[in-house]
């Protein structure tokens, strides 16, 4: 266990530790059980904590922290849970050796909790003030880095009980490594041993860091092309585009192997890169770079690059390692990029070989990178996402700036050579189109030395065939030789012309690790920056005659299509929530919101904003006491801040529960009616109904709203009293009983197989940190829906969920809240409908 977990031995063993497990020893036969005897003695260099899966008479989960040269021991019979709702007993028993806590084996029958025994996680504790006080009182809080158990925890004896083993409650605070157990099951996830994992638990793993298996297999995620930069808006961090191959490193107990992007396995073509992996000493994972080699210039060259694997001297390669999507037995993918690249750069320490390095992440401005590279003669940049996470395809969180024209073709055929000029004249270049057909897109014959036209003639006489493989040689040159479309050129050139051919082209090399059949033209998307909107002064650039509103802001690609079922494009997303937005504050005044947004419209990536990094009118930034360990949570103080949003490419905004001044005691309660497959919309409305009934049992006032999607939302103000954890679990109470009562409409379990033909009442919009979609707000869903609130005397004229769309909704304008005048003056505490349902907060 690090540095106290066999440093001392037995003869640093204290009096005091060998005192404290005389109680141990008594009750083990060392010369049969091969569990250790000795006590080794605290060092003061960090305290290690183990959790041991115990399969004796009963399966049992042996929690221990080390303190006072030894481990304080409790048995927990159903194991730690990470859901701060489950108050798991513990049962205090006997103090264990330090050496125990990297005990696995068989104790033999007739011994003492005979049975197997793994260790299903371990790594570092850390006390929350005075530990001993904290044992001595009764209640000790401490924090945990382990592979599967992290963040803070609560040890808080019971009263009364045995005294001999005393009953305390093991209790998950809630953080951000807490997660409902009804979502997630950590001992189900993660059931084997961590012994194996290569090295103990850092401090500082990713709070999204989920315990897995190592995969046999991993798909790169690959970046988007796009014409500009993305804005310095503080979201992006920028590497140097590397000229070679995409390589990664899957390292295991067994040794390196090294797979390039299509999947092929290069392990034997790079033996020194694998022998100076494997004497790192990294732990298990998947490790994401880019192979290179060096010019005389001392920059990375693709031509070199092939000549040195044609060569066989792989001695001369370097990789340059950017993420790590799994490392010591753990998931890290969905971990915030910044985060991945600090556990990166802890593994590879302060001095990997040669062989090996960290791809710098450039924090400086974006144009002066590009500059930069494009000055040096360098192919471009990378643009990242700070915050995001690792998706295994392309995807818009990677974007690549190019300083020039420069991609993959399919050599289709060629030419001969002219003059005194060996092997062949040109390439014959083309690229897929949608439809499968190779398309001949023009030739290139410059960029080959003699070596490289030697070898591709050699190359391409072995795939000599009678037939074109164009779809469209309509006037082939004189005396083609056409090939089988296999080989895969990358080439730079000049421009594309309108006839669709490309211009002075020069080839730089083949492509060993694409595959012909991907090779497609290369469209770059345009960039959508998210930047600050400008003063009230600046003109909208729209041609159509804007509203009144709308000329308060510059809208950057107004006629950009964002949903292409209904058309609207960006334009029309901001006039929404300008003609929204008076309406719409009503619901946002001062609760924390979070932002979805689709830069590439709905059908692209989306995802929640709950930060600013840059300044955004109308849209401030909150008290950090509310959000601890993270960046201020924001809230929208003007309905010129949704279109502040709306320009920064929003399309939903999210609410929680409770005023930022008020924090504590939400002030409202959210059932999402949540139809499941096969549920026909008239359910939906009898759900609702039935759902309005139970609350009015309750004492409690339903407002019904449309989501917006496929469902109805129906919202209880509260007056604010009580806390997160007895209002979610009061909405689980009534969502379960609801379930039991009536098992043929309602499911209180969430995934879309528990639901099939039924409504699923989502009461976890409830916790603290959750969120639901705010009245008047528009939905990044096909049609663009939009959340309208409704009177319930209007139920059975809706269509479904969707009835309002972004298209429709100025017919409901003028009816506004309306329907939900009294909202604010009939809120009500939870007492007398805790009461009402036979609920007790105690109980959970």
């Amino acid at each position: 266990m690090g540095a106290s977990a066999g440093a001392k031995g037995a003869k640093g063993a204290s009096a005091g530790a060998r005192g404290a497990l005389r109680r141990y020893q008594a009750k083990r036969d060392f010369s049969v059980t091969p569990e250790p005897g000795a006590a080794l003695a605290d060092t003061g260099e960090g305290l290690g904590f183990v959790v041991q899966k115990h399969h004796a008479r009963r399966l049992h989960y042996d929690f221990r922290l080390e303190l006072g040269g030894v481990m304080k021991s409790w048995a927990v019979p159903k194991g730690p849970s990470l859901d701060p709702a489950d108050k798991r007993m513990a049962v205090e028993v006997e103090d264990h050796p330090v050496a125990y806590a990297s005990f696995e084996g068989t104790i033999p029958p007739r011994q003492y909790g005979a049975g197997e025994v793994i260790v299903w996680d371990k790594g570092h504790w850390r006390p929350r003030g005075d530990p001993r006080k904290g044992l001595r009182a009764g209640n000790l809080k401490f924090d945990l880095s382990g592979h599967k158990l992290r963040g803070g925890w609560a040890l808080v004896r019971m009263k009364g009980g045995d005294e001999k083993k005393p009953a305390w409650l093991l209790i998950k605070e809630r953080d951000d490594f807490a997660r409902p157990a009804d979502e997630f099951d950590v001992l189900e996830a993660g059931p084997d041993s961590v012994s194996a994992l290569g090295l103990p638990a850092p401090a500082g793993w990713p709070a999204a860091a989920v315990a897995a298996d190592l995969p046999d297999t991993l798909s790169p995620q690959l970046a988007t092309r796009v014409e500009a930069l993305p804005p310095d808006d503080g979201e992006w961090l920028y590497e140097l585009k590397f000229d070679g191959y995409r390589l990664l490193a899957r390292i295991d107990g067994r040794g390196v192997r090294l797979i390039t992007r299509s999947g092929l396995d290069w392990t034997h073509r790079l033996r020194p890169l694998c022998r100076d992996l494997a004497g790192m000493k990294l732990p298990p994972g998947w490790y994401d770079g880019e192979l290179v080699a060096f010019n005389d210039r001392g920059l990375p060259d693709f031509g070199v690059l092939q000549q040195t694997l044609e060569r066989a001297r792989p001695g001369e390669l370097v990789l340059y390692l950017f993420d790590v999507p799994h490392a010591g037995g753990l998931d890290l993918r969905a971990a915030p990029l910044q985060e991945r690249r600090a556990v990166l750069e802890r593994l590879l320490g302060p001095a990997p070989p040669d062989s090996v390095r960290l791809s710098a992440a450039l924090e400086v401005p974006g144009r002066d990178v590009l500059a930069s590279a494009c000055r040096l003669g360098l192919e471009g940049v990378i643009a990242k996402r700070r915050d995001a996470p690792y998706r295994s395809r392309r995807s818009d969180d990677w974007l690549k700036i190019k300083c020039g024209l420069r991609q993959e073709f399919v050599i289709g055929g060629f030419t001969e050579g002219q003059g005194t000029r060996a092997g062949f004249g040109s390439l014959m270049l083309g690229v897929y189109d949608g439809k499968g057909a190779l398309r001949h897109v023009g030739n290139v014959g410059s960029g080959f030395d003699a070596r490289t036209l030697a070898r591709l003639h050699r190359q391409l006489k072995a795939l000599e065939r009678a037939t074109p493989a164009f779809a469209d040689t309509t006037r082939p040159p004189t005396r083609p030789h056409w090939v089988e479309p296999r080989l895969v050129a990358e080439v730079a050139f000049a421009a594309w012309t309108h006839g669709g051919n490309i211009r002075q082209g020069v080839f730089v090399g083949l492509r060993e690790d694409k595959e012909a059949r991907d090779v497609t033209r290369e469209i770059p998307k345009p960039t959508d920056p998210p930047a600050p909107v400008p003063e009230p002064t600046e003109p909208v650039v729209p041609a159509q005659p804007p509203t009144a509103g709308a000329r308060r802001l510059r809208v950057t690609n107004p006629q950009r299509v964002i949903d292409r079922r209904s058309g609207l494009t960006k334009l029309d997303l901001v006039r929404h929530y300008e003609a929204v937005g008076e309406l719409m504050m009503v619901h946002l005044r001062e609760r924390p919101v979070a932002l979805l947004r689709a830069p590439a419209g709905i059908a692209g990536q989306r995802f929640f904003q709950k930060h600013l990094e840059a300044e955004l009118p109308g849209i401030a930034q909150l008290d950090p006491a509310l959000s601890p360990g993270h960046a201020p949570w924001i809230a929208v103080t003007s309905a010129g801040g949704l279109l502040s949003a709306a320009q920064w490419n929003v399309v939903e905004v999210h609410t929680q529960n409770a005023s930022h001044r008020r924090f504590e005691q939400p002030n409202r309660l959210v059932f999402d009616l949540d139809p499941g497959e096969g549920v026909a919309w008239p359910r939906v409305q009898e759900a609702a109904q039935l759902m309005r009934a139970m609350l009015d049992e309750l004492g409690l006032i339903g407002y019904l709203k449309t989501s917006g999607g496929k469902g109805l939302h129906v919202v209880v103000p509260l007056r604010p009293q009580h806390g997160w954890d007895t209002v979610k679990a009061f909405s689980k109470a009534v969502v379960q009983h609801m379930a039991r009562t009536l098992p043929d409409r309602f499911v209180a379990k969430s995934g879309p197989k528990n639901r099939v033909g039924k409504v699923f009442v989502d009461y976890l919009r409830n916790g603290r940190g959750a969120t639901t979609v705010s009245a008047w707000s528009a939905r990044a869903r096909p049609g663009m829906g939009v959340s309208v609130p409704v009177d319930w005397s209007e139920l059975d004229t809706l269509k479904g969920g969707d009835h309002w769309t972004v298209r429709n909704l100025r017919e409901r304008l003028a009816t506004g809240n309306e329907p939900w005048a009294d909202y604010a003056r009939r809120a009500r505490t939870l007492t007398a409908a805790m009461k009402r349902l036979g609920y007790s907060p105690e109980n959970t």
